[in-house]
């Protein structure tokens, strides 16, 4: 699932830098990088396959296939033309998950967000935000 809103993203980048090219405005850059590095599927007995109730009705011995969930992916968003930038970097290695990004508001800003969970302490995320203070340019006529 993620892997396609990576590539959503991705596709969404390229066109909005086809969109400004050519009329003047700055190029839109985009890259992305995805690293699958899952293990092997292993077979998993699944116990109380059926109704909720024990009742397996003919599933009995039903077996599933696991693989341990290892990927790491980043993708990058620079569009002067309409003033979207913004950057994400993620890993996971079972059930714990590392990543930050970091976008520019409308009004300037920079957002920061580092963010980790796992199945012990849940998510968590430390949010910043970054300010540039703008000087008023003053015309003199």
């Amino acid at each position: 699932m993620i892997s396609k809103v990576v590539c959503i993203f991705a596709l969404a980048s390229v066109v909005a830098g086809q969109y400004g090219h050519g009329h003047g405005h700055g190029h839109a850059y985009s890259s992305q990088h995805i690293s699958r590095h899952d293990g092997p599927a292993h077979v998993v007995s699944v116990h109380g396959h059926g109704d909720g109730h024990g009742h397996g009705h003919g599933h009995e011995g039903h077996h599933d296939y696991y693989a341990y969930p290892k990927y790491e992916f980043e993708y990058k968003v620079e569009d002067p033309h309409t003033g979207d930038h913004k950057t994400q970097h993620e890993h996971r290695d079972g059930d714990v998950v590392k990543g930050f990004y970091s976008l520019h508001e409308p009004d300037g800003s920079i957002r920061h967000v580092e963010y980790h969970g796992d199945k012990h302490t849940g998510f968590h995320a430390d949010v910043k935000h970054e300010t540039h203070h703008i000087v008023p340019k003053h015309h003199h006529y």
